[in-house]
């Protein structure tokens, strides 16, 4: 059934409760057997890592970032404008999903709204979520 969990995926999670990246990791790697994870507790953090694997090895970007829509000194939103802005992902090589814990529609709309963004998952994450979201992208 998981035969696509073979292949070697990066994850970024970006999520300031440390809690629920203790949980997405657990989750995600039981999901997918090859996963390098990297978690930041702000946009700002991503946003800098990522800017410093774009100047280094832009390979070496995420396949995948989880994104959370409310964190303290930069919130998705603004994650995803300054990711935007700096152009950090020129091949779009990496799929952003936002993952959060808001029901209101006008926060799923507003996701939805952004090219960069794939789709908006509410959390709390479970392995079926996880199976789906990187089963999408599955060639094969």
């Amino acid at each position: 059934m998981m035969n696509y969990n073979s292949r070697s995926v990066s994850v970024l999670l970006v999520d300031d409760d440390e809690i629920n990246n203790f949980i997405s990791i657990k989750l995600i790697k039981k999901a997918l057997l090859n996963t390098e994870i990297m978690a930041c507790l702000n946009g700002k953090f991503a946003i800098d890592q990522l800017v410093e694997i774009q100047r280094n090895d832009p390979a070496k970007l995420p396949d995948y970032i989880l994104l959370d829509i409310n964190m303290p000194i930069m919130n998705g939103w603004e994650f995803l404008d300054e990711y935007n802005r700096l152009n950090i992902d020129p091949l779009g090589k990496t799929k952003i999903f936002i993952i959060s814990s808001s029901v209101f529609s006008n926060d799923i709309n507003k996701a939805r709204s952004y090219p960069l963004v794939k789709d908006f998952i509410s959390k709390p994450l479970n392995v079926d979520k996880i199976v789906e979201l990187f089963k999408v992208e599955d060639p094969a």
